[in-house]
């Protein structure tokens, strides 16, 4: 393997998207959505993000023996992703994500892990090759948290730079925090993992140094159409988003960071490498669906201009 590949870890879904003009509330039916399905789950969306921005990936997962399975893999195989280590559950049913999005692009989302839940330490030990030769492991949180911290321990080893998007949000031990090179949260998980509310320039820049001082070596926190706030151990800036109008911003986060690893992998500096990151979040944005909305290497190289 090349050493600017690129192993992304983690789920793979099928979103099942219904565009309303609001997301309804508790106990409440709304008619009249247009209803669609696409490839998605963030560890699928990161490595097809990925792969579009230029990378060499190798996809870590676990799908169903079922047709959404069947289409997953076929889908990572068009976009020229290594498969070798997507494994088959005999028990489990692929992932399914439902979805609600609203005509301002916000969205609502709640998920059916099914195989997803079974990706273990084991299957991580299997791609073992495929990650110590890597340039950048890039993980998040929809399969269990004892094969984010195996993968993380494997490539730490080797000395392998860990991108760990910590999505869903969720509580993490310090112990793994220590082995990741990059944590990108958005304001929401920033603030569940340090205490500190992300809602200016200032509580970002609290809250990433919260996460420094628990050994994380960069942490990127995202703010939407703001861009990116980065700090690190030396310096704290923020990189400013793309004006672009929002149709659903569902995977903009995982597009972000798939293209946010191919940059770094290509040795970009890290400032650059995040600006080229906000690029391809604000282009998906612009599209539905999760990995239909990730864009292809032209396209971010133009909107940097």
């Amino acid at each position: 393997m090349a050493k600017n590949n690129i192993v992304v870890v983690g789920s793979s879904n099928t979103d099942m998207i219904i565009k309303l003009d609001r997301i309804p509330r508790p106990g409440e039916t709304i008619l009249g959505g247009e209803f669609v399905t696409a490839p998605g789950g963030k560890g699928a969306n990161q490595a097809v993000g990925a792969a579009r921005a230029g990378g060499a990936v190798t996809f870590v997962a676990r799908v169903g023996r079922d047709m959404f399975g069947e289409q997953a893999i076929q889908g990572f195989l068009k976009d020229r992703i290594n498969v070798d280590y997507v494994f088959k559950d005999k028990a489990s049913p692929s992932g399914v994500a439902l979805i609600f999005v609203g005509k301002d692009g916000e969205n609502s989302i709640a998920v059916a892990s099914g195989a997803n839940g079974k990706l273990s330490p084991a299957d991580v030990k299997k791609a073992k090759a495929a990650i110590a030769s890597a340039s950048i492991l890039v993980m998040q949180l929809e399969t269990p948290l004892e094969t984010v911290q195996a993968a993380a321990e494997l490539a730490s080893a080797r000395g392998v730079r860990v991108i760990l998007n910590p999505a869903p949000a969720r509580a993490l031990p310090d112990g793994l925090l220590k082995l990741i090179s990059i944590v990108t949260p958005n304001e929401t998980e920033a603030e569940l993992l340090t205490g500190i509310k992300v809602d200016s320039d200032d509580t970002a820049k609290q809250a990433a140094q919260g996460l420094l001082a628990k050994g994380v070596q960069t942490v990127i926190i995202t703010l939407g159409a703001r861009g990116a706030m980065v700090v690190t151990g030396e310096s704290c800036q923020r990189v400013p988003g793309f004006n672009v109008k929002a149709v659903d911003t569902t995977a903009a986060g995982d597009i972000f960071n798939g293209a946010l690893a191919v940059a770094l992998a290509e040795e970009k500096p890290l400032l650059e490498a995040v600006k080229f990151a906000c690029a391809a979040g604000a282009l998906s944005v612009t599209k539905m669906g999760a990995q239909p909305s990730a864009p292809k290497r032209r396209e971010i190289d133009a909107m940097m201009g």
